[in-house]
């Protein structure tokens, strides 16, 4: 009996650190929770990526490379807590393309906030094909793309940009050029395809117009390529500038922008934090006067769910949304379901004659395989929602699947460990009193 108490009182001990974390981590700011556009206002934009010239087999590995490349971008500009991701568009609608979302906390400019993701160059290479003419500088891709074909080797792949003077920082010319370095991968690519194909022209295009179309000399097995024109001084420096924040390693092209304004956010959180108060009470108060002592605690078990589901949300951390607070405020009622099986299963063992710790764990193995197959199934839903669904409805099964993930472990644990801690007995009238159930017992 002694270890149970000792295991209960340090239940007490967590919840109570718990409780202390969530309260001063957004007290201090050192980790507040994070919040999504529609309660902390500002401006979502949603992308369609071209991944007409990329093969299917690295479709993942180039949306990847573009989420990246983009938050370096936005991350730039100052953006408090800027969320870049992607999806699938509707898949459920038979729908396969892939989407970037941008989303920019306090930016309410919706030109200002499309001009800073617009302003990252697309850098494309492409190897002219043989026995064709080599078009002049400035041309647009569009008109000249049968023209080329493309190479291995893609924006994706630079590393870092930088000013030179002359050829290759080498000439005796003072005109500027811009040299890219690729990384490692890129750098074998590179290798290989000027190996492979010395004698040919190879067009380098800056969001679809070629800017420079060199002739590959010899294999450059160092990792470089230069990239010449009519570059001033300033232009030049501004092309370093940009491509260093990234190149996107594919087109984009905007779909939607949605802005919300931060009042309406404060509003939705205020509205929000009053249901959730207002849902964990009522659920309180009906736990207390159907199920009595029982009840007292399975509410400090509800009461350890509710922190410990916000010290989670703090530390993956997870974006709340209205949706996803409303999910919360249904898994807190979903939190106390598996107590209400357990009381249940309680209460029959007990008018079987049997004691106060007999039914207590009589109950809680009765009661499991419903609370497990309930669980498991909502779970399930969980997982579909979060897979099919758009950011909207990933936000909610993200924060449903993990509480009733954590519910299932407070309802399990907690609340049988506080209940055979309390060690009540059935044999005195009082004790069965507080172990039954209902108005009229």
């Amino acid at each position: 009996m002694w270890k149970t108490r000792l295991i209960a009182l340090g239940l007490l001990a967590f919840g109570a650190l718990v409780g202390w974390y969530v309260y001063s981590s957004e007290i201090s700011g050192s980790r507040p929770f994070r919040l999504g556009l529609d309660l902390s206002g500002g401006t979502q934009l949603v992308y369609k990526a071209d991944l007409s010239e990329i093969n299917p087999t690295n479709t993942n590995d180039s949306m990847a490379s573009l989420r990246d490349t983009i938050e370096r971008r936005v991350n730039l500009f100052g953006v408090a807590e800027p969320i870049v991701q992607t999806e699938k568009g509707g898949a459920l609608a038979g729908e396969t393309e892939e989407r970037l979302i941008v989303e920019l906390p306090g930016v309410t400019d919706t030109e200002a906030a499309i001009a800073m993701i617009g302003q990252t160059p697309s850098l494309e290479f492409r190897l002219l094909k043989k026995d064709m003419q080599s078009p002049p500088e400035g041309t647009p891709l569009e008109p000249i793309k049968d023209l080329f074909e493309p190479a291995s080797v893609t924006g994706k792949h630079v590393e870092h940009a930088e000013l030179q003077f002359g050829n290759g920082g080498g000439g005796l010319s003072n005109e500027p050029v811009v040299v890219l370095n690729f990384n490692d991968e890129g750098k074998q690519l590179f290798a290989d395809l000027t190996r492979t194909n010395v004698g040919r022209p190879f067009g380098i295009f800056l969001d679809n117009v070629l800017i420079s179309i060199p002739v590959i000399r010899e294999a450059i097995p160092d990792g470089t390529a230069v990239i010449s024109g009519n570059f001033t001084p300033e232009s030049a420096r501004e092309l370093v500038r940009n491509l260093n924040f990234g190149a996107l390693p594919v087109p984009i092209e905007l779909l939607t922008t949605e802005t919300v304004g931060g009042t309406l956010g404060g509003k939705a959180v205020e509205s929000g934090l009053m249901a959730g108060l207002g849902g964990v009470i009522a659920v309180i108060v009906f736990m207390l006067l159907w199920y009595r002592l029982p009840g007292l605690l399975a509410s400090l078990a509800l009461t350890l769910y509710v922190l410990l589901s916000l010290a989670v949300f703090k530390l993956i951390p997870v974006t709340l949304t209205a949706a996803g607070i409303a999910a919360f405020i249904l898994s807190i009622g979903m939190a106390v379901d598996a107590n209400v099986l357990i009381f249940e299963r309680m209460k029959e063992e007990m008018k079987k004659g049997k004691n106060a710790h007999d039914s207590i764990k009589d109950g809680f193995a009765r009661a499991w395989l419903s609370i497990r197959d309930s669980n498991i199934s909502s779970i399930i839903t969980a997982i579909i929602l979060f897979w099919f669904g758009t950011s909207l409805v990933k936000g909610f099964a993200l924060v449903f699947g993990l509480g009733v993930i954590i519910s299932m472990l407070t309802a399990i644990s907690v609340s049988r460990t506080f209940l055979l801690a309390l060690g009540v007995s059935t044999e005195s009238r009082l004790g069965r009193w507080f172990l039954s159930s209902g108005f009229s017992r």
